[in-house]
């Protein structure tokens, strides 16, 4: 996936598309005909906490989103009108054309429209879109703070864990004054902050990632006994009950940025060649067209799982249910392909440069006089 400037990283891809996977397999287990799939006579696992509890794909993807910005904009100018043009024609040809589709499906459902479309035009502020836009909302309100976040990093390296720790004390206000934070850590700006500043403070610190592979262990070990623990107790939808009270929440999104973020910096320096078996062009394909996977996949993924569960065998164990979601997913990249090529593709053409490297920018357009 190419940015505007020219650059692509084949090594992002490969986040991405695995984050789209986690998300891809989270609704194949939970919106399949009995919820969540139970584990079976086979103990659960850690490492696949991460898959029952898939909806963390979203946070591996702001993460990924803060980093990636801090690495295509590093040491240049830039020109805040044209990227905020960029985005738009990134973003919104896509998610109208979902907005436009889930509405002619509730049509032809008989449902009533006006509640829908006033959903729709709160997106804007809140996590109400349809089909997984309520993140594409969070990502605008990323947008709209970046200038400012990557101005404060400048300045102070560290300036992104000062804001850190002010979103923790503001989930934390918010628990106390409310009774629970869930509601807000996992669906606002309020909880993924942490994400998307962990990924442009990981880029500025990524030389002390680079082949610290023993660390890379300790730290996906540790976060996966966490995830362990929190899918055991309930995860995300059972921890007592929806929204929890469990005060979990409060740091929930930092550590899910610190590892992420941190695991990023890692894989991007330590294997930044191209990788070329087929698990890893697998992944870069779906990376390549994960925003159209994101968003379409809700379209058929619960009516995917029904019918395997119905038609081909049972896939009420956790492990088989799996194996299937990733068989899905990668017949899903096609689809992705077609969305990308008919509707991505056009407007992103439509692109403008919106970055140049410091040097080549005239003092005069830095504030300074040209000189004669």
């Amino acid at each position: 996936m190419k940015s505007s400037t020219g650059e692509h990283y084949p090594a992002l891809d490969h986040i991405r598309g695995l984050a789209a996977f986690l998300v891809f397999t989270w609704h194949f287990l939970h919106q399949s005909p009995d919820g969540p799939v139970p584990y079976g006579f086979v103990p659960a696992l850690p490492i696949f906490s991460f898959l029952d509890e898939g909806i963390t794909g979203v946070s591996l993807f702001m993460a990924l989103s803060g980093y990636l910005f801090a690495k295509l904009l590093d040491g240049k100018q830039v020109s805040y009108l044209p990227f905020f043009a960029n985005r738009a024609l990134r973003l919104l040809p896509l998610l109208l054309a979902v907005i436009a589709i889930e509405a002619c499906r509730r049509d032809l459902a008989g449902q009533p429209l006006g509640e829908y479309f006033t959903d729709v035009g709160k997106g804007l502020i809140f996590p109400t879109l349809p089909n997984g836009g309520w993140s594409i909302t969070v990502e605008a309100h990323f947008y709209i703070l970046l200038p400012f976040l990557l101005m404060a990093s400048r300045r102070f390296q560290f300036a992104p864990l000062l804001f850190i720790a002010a979103a923790i004390l503001l989930r934390s206000a918010l628990y106390v004054h409310i009774g629970e934070v869930q509601s807000a850590a996992a669906w606002t700006i309020i909880g993924h902050a942490d994400q998307f500043l962990a990924g442009i403070l990981a880029f500025h610190l990524r030389a002390y990632a680079k082949d610290r592979h023993w660390l890379a262990l300790v730290v996906f070990i540790a976060f996966s006994v966490f995830f362990w623990w929190f899918d055991a107790a309930g995860g995300f939808y059972q921890l007592e009950h929806y929204p929890s009270p469990h005060p979990i929440w409060i740091i929930l999104p930092t550590l899910e940025a610190a590892a992420y973020a941190f695991g990023i910096a890692y894989y991007d320096t330590s294997f930044s060649r191209k990788r070329t078996s087929l698990p890893f062009k697998i992944l870069e394909k779906a990376g390549a067209y994960s925003y159209s996977i994101y968003l379409l996949h809700l379209f058929f993924v619960m009516q995917l799982a029904a019918f395997i569960n119905t038609n081909v065998m049972n896939i009420s164990n956790f492990y088989v249910a799996c194996l299937w979601s990733g068989l899905c997913f990668m017949a899903t990249i096609p689809i992705g392909y077609l969305s990308y090529t008919c509707i991505e593709a056009p407007f992103l053409r439509m692109r403008m440069r919106y970055a140049e490297p410091a040097s080549a920018v005239p003092t005069s357009a830095r504030g300074r006089p040209a000189a004669a």
